[in-house]
């Protein structure tokens, strides 16, 4: 192992300005060592030693997120890391394993105090490193949240998309096959012969079912009564091919006075004919319905990621709806409430006045605090979500409630805090609600939690002019 000198230190950009005496002396109170390949520098929730000047070898700094390894940096010579003046961190955040023979420095954590006191150049190389690391750090923190949010929702929004997808798949199939058997029903339309007067009554009958959008809203038990009515007028009126002309006709709203209607105003040899060619329009326009109702389904997925991403937008803040994000937020979400039988109560105050803010960010505080909620209500009897919103004076109020367990009182004081996390190992990174405080605070406001069993809440207030 390589003897370490001033030289050494000040090849190293930091300490390029600190005097010699200074450096020598921490050299001779460090300890100097070397780790194998595979060994470990560091590893998360155990003490910091000291502050590590790496001079040799390789360090991959990852931590543990969802079974799987998330790589942070990789730590090269020169790199100071560990323990550092006035920081607050007193153990690790992540493992620190070497990747290669490293020789290591370690000043000891027990002599800060007289670092501090009795030598100012060198503690002031040592802030430095710790505001840029700070200053890196949250970066990557900010980024790497981003990532998880997207990650919490891809999941859901791939099972929203594929229902209507799948819909629009089978839809547009059996639209095909419908259509290959028009022709049959409109060879026996053609062989009759109406008069100008039925093809007006005709076309004008189609036109007010086409027409009519408030379509009878039944229990399957009464559609099943409807049909077998339909059905039996059918039958008394030796109406054929029927197997799902009773079907639309309920969905439809036709009544037996409509089809008397029809039936008495046209030759009976022709009614049978014309009510298979009105069956046939009426299925096709089910399917199209159908179509349309799906594709939009997946219109109205695209724009609620689009606006919740605010991919199309820069950084700068915005005036806008707060419930617009909330209601997205929702929507990226859906999927986790359905899976957990949530039940979600908007009480929301429509007045608010627009605010302006940051909106991609703001999302994801709504993202962190209504998925901590889902989280906590998981196998909960009765799980209900409330979100409130309202004004108290010049400030917007913004509660996200739900009737978990509760949090415990002895870690109430602990939960801002970065990393901190009461969910199982590799299910969270604690860094969710320390995001959260961070963005609210750049929007001027406060977090705060009220908790007891059966009643949990994160207030959200910020001023409405920001």
């Amino acid at each position: 192992m390589k003897d370490i000198t001033v030289g050494d230190l000040k090849a190293i950009k930091v300490f390029q300005d600190v005097p010699d005496d200074q450096l020598q002396w921490m050299i001779d109170r460090s300890k100097h060592y070397e780790l194998p390949e595979g060994e470990f520098m560091t590893s998360p929730g155990e003490p910091l030693t000291g502050t590590h000047v790496i001079f040799s070898g390789r360090i991959e700094l990852y931590r543990i997120q969802n079974n799987a390894k998330l790589f942070i940096a990789e730590l090269l010579p020169g790199t100071i890391t560990g323990s550092l003046p006035f920081s607050r961190g007193k153990v690790g955040v992540a493992y620190g394993q070497c990747t290669e023979l490293t020789q290591i420095m370690t000043f000891p954590v027990e002599l800060m105090r007289e670092l501090i006191i009795s030598h100012y150049e060198l503690t002031q190389a040592l802030v430095i490193v710790m505001t840029s690391r700070v200053r890196e750090f949250t970066e990557l923190e900010q980024q790497n949240e981003k990532m998880m949010a997207l990650g919490k929702l891809s999941a859901g929004l791939a099972h929203e998309l594929n229902n209507p997808a799948a819909a629009i798949v089978r839809g547009s199939v059996s639209l095909k096959k419908h259509l290959l058997l028009q022709p049959g029903a409109f060879k026996k339309l053609i062989s009759i012969h109406l008069s100008p007067e039925e093809i007006e009554l005709i076309n004008e009958k189609m036109l007010q079912i086409m027409a009519t959008k408030d379509r009878p809203v039944m229990s399957m038990m009464q559609r099943s009564e409807r049909e077998d009515q339909i059905l039996d007028w059918l039958d008394m009126n030796s109406i054929g091919e029927c197997d799902d002309i009773a079907e639309n006709i309920v969905e439809f709203g036709i009544t037996e006075d409509d089809l008397e209607e029809l039936k008495s105003k046209i030759n009976k040899d022709d009614f049978s004919p014309i009510l298979l060619w009105i069956n046939n329009n009426l299925t096709t326009e089910r399917m199209v319905a159908d179509i349309q109702e799906a594709s939009k389904r997946i219109a109205d997925l695209v724009g609620s990621v689009k606006t919740f991403t605010h991919m199309d937008r820069g950084g700068e803040k915005e005036v806008i709806d707060i419930h617009v994000g909330i209601k997205n937020t929702l929507t990226m979400l859906n999927y986790k409430l359905k899976k957990a039988n949530i039940k979600v109560t908007e009480e929301f105050d429509l007045s608010l006045p627009h605010v302006k803010v940051m909106v991609g960010e703001l999302n994801q505080v709504w993202t962190n605090l209504i998925d901590n909620a889902i989280d906590a209500l998981e196998n909960q009897p009765n799980p209900e979500l409330r979100i409130i919103t309202h004004r108290d004076k010049e400030f917007v109020k913004v509660s996200i409630c739900d009737n978990g367990p509760g949090v415990p009182a002895e870690i109430k004081n602990k939960i801002f805090d970065p990393f901190f996390t009461t969910k199982s190992v590799g299910k969270g990174t604690g860094l969710g609600l320390d995001v959260v405080i961070r963005i609210i605070k750049q929007h001027h406001g406060s977090v705060t939690l009220h908790s007891a069993p059966g009643k949990t809440e994160f207030l959200v207030c910020f001023p409405i002019n920001n």
